[in-house]
């Protein structure tokens, strides 16, 4: 379950590159005109009722001048082979082409482990077939992750660990992916989220995380930076907000209290996120520290991360 709603919020965030690189056969004819919106799911719960599957993402391609009919993506992503069902599928794109009154319907199935599947379905009797469907298969565990360190598509990059690669390059192949997010996502809020996100899939061991450090110096300091203008830019948002608001007789502590305990807790990630990547797993003690320290010491502990040589010379004062 985790994995399939890490993969629907990265089609959610980025339908047009996701289309680009699961379908590729077909993404070629969606052109910048086009506007690809995934199907309410309020919708499909209300029209489809059992039948609807939460965690697949439908996503509509339309063109505003009418020039072209609209098509459906039906993007699924299934984390072992064994449990795929052709059947299903098929069930669930006759719905929804029932439901949107189309014909054209794109099944793409990205599948994260190796494992045999069902790549069609076949009904019919002895003399005719009166049912075959297919659909896109994208197996990332037989994609070469090398091909796509230099993508500029970033659900290629984020996926990189996810992608085929020798034990020997697991780091390189880490530092593509966080290379690609850190050039490829300029908004600090999505790039915090996709550091879990490539985190959770990539799950190095605490010698990995040594390595890596030594190895990549230059993505570990980014990445560092990359905390310092978020932390900064949470600061200088919260004293606007507080300044702004403080016009506003009697509702000003409340409402400021809680910017800034949101500002806090994403300065807190962020903070933790630096330590684990330059020391390794960080002690409860350090984390509890961490979560309860104010704005100001969390930027101050951010810029002594990286002239700090241990853990305890960043949170020693």
């Amino acid at each position: 379950m985790m994995h399939d709603q890490n993969f629907k919020n990265l089609i959610l965030d980025y339908p047009r590159q996701a289309i680009a690189l699961f379908a590729a056969s077909e993404a070629q004819a969606i052109d910048t005109d086009a506007r690809v919106t995934p199907v309410r799911q309020e919708q499909l719960q209300e029209r489809l009722g059992e039948r609807f599957r939460e965690l697949d993402i439908p996503l509509l391609v339309e063109w505003p001048d009418g020039r072209r009919e609209a098509i459906l993506f039906v993007i699924e992503e299934e984390t072992e082979p064994a449990r795929f069902s052709v059947h299903r599928l098929a069930h669930y794109c006759l719905d929804l082409s029932d439901l949107l009154g189309t014909d054209r319907v794109v099944p793409v199935v990205v599948f994260l482990h190796r494992g045999d599947f069902a790549q069609r379905l076949s009904l019919g009797g002895d003399a005719t077939t009166y049912l075959d469907f297919r659909f896109l298969a994208y197996a990332l565990p037989g994609i070469p992750a090398r091909e796509h360190f230099d993508s500029a598509n970033l659900v290629a990059r984020l996926n990189l660990p996810n992608m085929a690669y020798a034990p020997e390059d697991k780091l390189e192949v880490y530092a593509h992916a966080m290379r690609g997010l850190s050039t490829l996502e300029p908004d600090p809020e999505r790039r915090l989220k996709y550091l879990d996100f490539i985190d959770i899939y990539a799950a190095l061991d605490e010698n990995e995380r040594i390595v890596y450090r030594q190895r990549y110096p230059e993505e570990v300091a980014e990445m560092t930076r990359f905390a310092e203008r978020f932390m900064e830019k949470g600061r200088e948002e919260g004293r606007v907000e507080g300044r702004v608001e403080g016009r506003v007789e009697g509702r000003v502590e409340g409402r400021v209290e809680g910017r800034e305990e949101g500002i806090g807790q994403g300065e807190a990630r962020v903070l933790l996120r630096q330590l684990t990547l330059k020391f390794g797993p960080v002690p409860e003690s350090v984390v509890s520290r961490v979560e309860s320290a104010d704005a100001e010491t969390l930027l101050r502990w951010s810029e002594q991360v990286l002239s700090a040589d241990r853990l305890e010379d960043v949170v020693a004062g």
